[in-house]
């Protein structure tokens, strides 16, 4: 018989298919399906329920702001949006004190590209080669990971720069090591060449999430900044996965000390709800307002949500999220260590805070394709044993799992998933 959700769903996740059970209600760190299992829930939903599901504080700022206000007209203000506005800029260094509240994280880029472009004058945009920004049009063409086949010509102006992949260095210096600088010099040589000499903004995450939990190395994000100052581009960094405690900073680009000219937030903002924002300083703002800025959505400046996006603050500083990420992020991390020891299949664990990744080199053990199978079924071994996990698959690469828990995990959810995932290699690599 066929199952009610294949007759009437459309298929949104290219190959992928659904998790086999449907998920009947969700709290704190598990999700339970209709059948009554419960699932550790290891990736914050869409790696966005930083606080996990049902936190007391959001259920009640959604039940008291929907009785109260929660949908205007876009050109309508509310005390939740101003003081969200406001609290993102105090929360950010100098020059980030302009704030546009959106919904999702495309919209956050496709807002933020748009304003690059009219306050330069410009129109070509360069970001990771293995990036992931979105789904609608500016996003997706900056957008190199996945999706890019079989729907015509993308924008003119998009460049790809080599992602500082330190595992799998592209470029490597006598050592053996990535040669992050050689690379970078090479790859904004090849974008000069390109380039019709309307360099507008570089668009990158300060850690790669989809592209394969790729931390940049240190030095990289202000080499970079600096070519975009050589070229008069804008630096727009994507922190809808790192920002706001994950990577145990309040926002992944402290750990850089480096100031984009542009910040977009989404996911974690919200906490599962759909809420993004863009920040700048305010000459960009001044600048792109003189020329007429328009990005007037539906949802733009919503009070529902940003009144969660309030309570959310409100949760992380109260609770100190941003050290507990870190001492659950070493916690964890040492456990991954000690999984990767015991399995030879597991190739490498990186990542920062609660935002860890663990590689798998099937390829080297298995052979061709051994790492897409054996990321499979790890994955699969692990939902049957009750825990939820997010593998990424890239061509050319070995599966890579993203691990991403809710902030709030206790300690003794975050020690049952490494064991679940351990488990689940050894049932299926053994």
């Amino acid at each position: 018989m066929v199952p009610e959700s294949a007759r009437h769903l459309i298929r949104y996740s290219g190959q992928a298919a659904f998790t086999p059970e449907l998920i009947a209600r969700a709290h704190g760190t598990s999700v339970f399906t209709e059948s009554g299992r419960e699932l550790l829930d290891f990736t914050s939903g869409q790696m966005s329920a930083i606080l996990g599901h049902s936190h007391p504080a959001i259920v009640e700022t959604v039940r008291e702001q929907i009785g109260l206000l929660d949908h205007l007209h876009s050109g309508m203000l509310s005390r939740p949006v101003v003081d969200l506005a406001r609290r993102l800029a105090e929360s950010l260094p100098d020059p980030l004190e302009k704030a546009l509240l959106l919904t999702t994280g495309a919209e956050a880029n496709e807002a933020a590209v748009r304003m690059a472009k009219l306050v330069t004058g410009r129109h070509e945009i360069v970001s990771f080669a293995r990036s992931w920004h979105g789904m609608t049009m500016a996003a997706a063409n900056a957008t190199y990971s996945a999706g890019r086949k079989g729907y015509g010509p993308a924008a003119p102006g998009n460049f790809a720069l080599p992602v500082p992949d330190r595992f799998r260095p592209g470029i490597v210096d006598a050592g053996g090591e990535l040669d992050w600088r050689r690379q970078l010099d090479l790859g904004f040589d090849l974008i000069d060449a390109q380039s019709v000499g309307s360099l507008a903004a570089c668009l990158v995450e300060p850690i790669l999430s989809s592209g394969g939990v790729v931390e940049l190395p240190p030095g990289y994000l202000a080499a970079l900044a600096e070519k975009c100052r050589e070229r008069g581009m804008l630096l727009i960094l994507d922190e809808a996965q790192t920002g706001l405690c994950r990577t145990g900073d309040w926002y992944a680009f402290q750990h850089d000390g480096v100031v984009p000219d542009i910040l977009t937030l989404s996911k974690t903002l919200g906490a599962g709800l759909p809420l993004a924002a863009v920040l700048t300083g305010a000459e960009i703002e001044q600048r792109a307002h003189e020329r007429g800025y328009l990005f007037f959505t539906t949802h733009v400046s919503d009070p529902l949500p940003a009144a969660v996006g309030n309570t959310v603050l409100d949760v992380l500083e109260r609770d100190h999220l941003d050290k507990r990420a870190g001492e659950l992020g070493a916690m964890l991390r040492g456990q991954l260590d000690e999984i990767a020891a015991r399995h030879d299949v597991v190739g490498d664990v990186r990542g920062r805070g609660l935002l860890l990744g663990v590689e798998l080199a099937g390829d080297e053990v298995l052979g061709a394709g051994g790492a897409d199978r054996l990321g499979a079924a790890v994955t699969r071994r692990c939902f049957e044993l009750g825990l939820h996990m997010n593998i990424v698959q890239l061509p050319g690469m070995g599966g890579i799992f993203r691990i991403a828990p809710p902030l709030t995990a206790s300690d003794e959810e975050i020690t049952r998933g490494a064991a679940i995932l351990d488990q689940a290699l050894t049932d299926v690599h053994g």
